[in-house]
């Protein structure tokens, strides 16, 4: 069977010697190396941004769609809480799920379904006649959210290893500019159309990715573990194409054939998706590989263990934070339920979207700051940093609260908080090999979801109560904990190679 598989890169090797190329080979990390980061990957980067974009859009509306859907249905503070909750509920099982599919089925499949399920809930959900349907559909795009990961996975798996963390950085920059979006047309929307229309729009960038889906390319490095060399190089050659380069001289194998250090390839180009053997396997070999032992398992093992516990606290420490953060703007600026003798507050006036919208722009300069830090100061001491920063800017918070000053330091948080997310989804990825990058990110991803999914029935909850101050105190816990969890990550993964299977971690 392996003689069966090596036939199918004999053509394309016989080709290259006539040529000129010789009978060298190369492998998928030394050929994005040679291609550079070209109009290939900025195709890849616009496709992926722009569900990332979507995911974001459907995270920050529900800042606004929690306060008017209460007012219109006249709903408690806890059926409110549950309008977000729902969401993440849904993204709980959608990232694990996910991270699954796409290690086992393809990337493509994976971020196919997932946004034909966010698209159509989410169109569908503007329409709900109750407050279940509700529920159920606001749920259902929860479980197509979850897979953003595989998009992020999937545009990382292009981009040659040297040039890594700053292309992350600004594959982030769409998640900002989805919330900025969002807050930009909840203030329009929302004063004249009302929710529903809101959510009939925010549907929109979902719909795009279906339309330009069969444009998209499965990711090379997946195909190489699949043991279907052939495509991967078929890819290869369009991406070799579209940057106007070439490939190196040679046939592309699928693992190393020779010693790493002989090619002069930069300290960071690190093997992102190389098989757990150095032979050619057939799809069929590689799917018992995988199914052998359990991912979860394979997280789970001595190796990986610490890694994977801490990566989880993180995950759940930064949603909780980011999502509270995006929470506690429109619920400790404006007009406040507690401050006030007016018991009968219109559903606009009790968010503030100018403050929404200035603080949306706070992830700007936090991706900034991201771009600056993860490849000087490492992913460690940058997140660990951040962490720390941002509680600094909440304490105040904690006993002196106004408008302009609140503004001020939930501005500065979000900077903060921002980047740890940034760097995190750098991070995260870099510490897992091939054959469980996906479904590693994905589960860390789904704890995360379950920070998010708390935050509305904790700290929202709190404030409602009119106990501000501890949701202060209770998010200073839990981000001074993430930055503790940061700092006790066993290595840094900065100019380091990544392992290729779980016996090299």
């Amino acid at each position: 069977m392996e003689m069966e598989e090596r036939s199918f890169v004999i053509p394309q090797e016989q080709q290259q010697m006539e040529d000129g190329g010789g009978s060298s080979r190369y492998t998928i990390d030394e050929a994005l190396v040679s291609m550079g980061f070209g109009n290939f990957q900025i195709l890849v980067l616009a496709y992926a941004g722009m569900g990332w974009a979507s995911e974001a859009m459907e995270m920050m509306l529900l800042s606004f769609i929690g306060p008017a859907v209460q007012s219109a249905w006249s709903l408690s503070p806890h059926q409110e809480s549950l309008i977000t909750s729902v969401v993440f509920a849904g993204m709980l099982v959608g990232a694990y799920s996910w991270g699954i599919v796409s290690d086992k089925y393809g990337r493509r499949k994976g971020f196919f379904i997932t946004a034909t399920l966010t698209s159509v809930a989410g169109f569908l959900s503007a329409f709900a006649p109750n407050y279940i349907s509700l529920l159920i559909l606001r749920c259902l795009v929860g479980v197509g959210l979850g897979g953003g990961p595989v998009l992020a996975s999937w545009f990382l798996e292009f981009i040659p290893a040297p040039e890594r963390g700053t292309w992350m950085v600004v594959f982030s920059t769409f998640w900002t500019f989805g919330t900025i979006l969002e807050a930009s047309l909840a203030w329009k929307v929302m004063p004249s159309l009302g929710w529903r229309w809101l959510l009939a729009f925010s549907s929109f960038p979902s719909f795009l990715l279906l339309i330009f889906y069969q444009y998209t390319p499965e990711s090379p490095r997946y195909l190489c573990l699949q043991g279907r060399t052939s495509d991967a190089a078929i890819i290869l050659e369009k991406i070799a194409r579209r940057n106007r380069t070439n490939l190196p001289p040679g046939v592309l194998v699928s693992g190393h054939s020779y010693e790493f250090e002989e090619q002069n390839i930069p300290v960071e180009d690190v093997h992102l998706l190389s098989p757990r053997q150095t032979k050619v396997e057939t799809p069929r070999a590689t799917k018992s590989n995988i199914v052998s032992l359990s991912p979860l398992l394979k997280l789970l093992s001595r190796e990986l263990i610490v890694s994977t516990l801490l990566l989880w606290v993180v995950f759940f420490g930064n949603a909780f934070s980011y999502y509270g953060l995006v929470l506690l703007t429109t619920e400790l600026t404006g007009k406040s339920r507690c401050t006030t003798t007016d018991m009968h507050l219109n559903e606009h006036d009790d968010v503030n979207y100018r403050d929404v919208f200035i603080s949306s722009f706070a992830e700007l300069p936090g991706l900034a700051l991201s771009a600056v830090i993860v490849d000087k100061l490492g992913r460690k001491l940058s997140m660990s940093a951040m962490f720390f920063l941002a509680a600094t800017f909440l304490f105040p918070l904690a006993f002196y609260r106004v408008d302009g000053l609140t503004t001020s330091l939930l501005f500065g948080a979000r900077i903060c908080i921002t980047s740890t997310f940034t760097v995190v989804y750098i991070y995260a990825p870099e510490i897992y090999p091939t054959s469980i990058r996906t479904t590693g990110v994905g589960i860390a991803s789904s704890v995360g979801r379950i920070g998010g999914m708390v935050c509305p029935l904790v700290a929202v909850a709190l404030v409602k109560g009119c106990h501000q101050t501890a949701a202060i105190i209770l998010f200073e816990i839990v981000i001074l904990l993430s930055g503790i969890c940061v700092v006790l990550f066993p290595f840094e993964t900065k100019g380091l190679h990544l392992p290729e299977n779980v016996a090299e971690t």
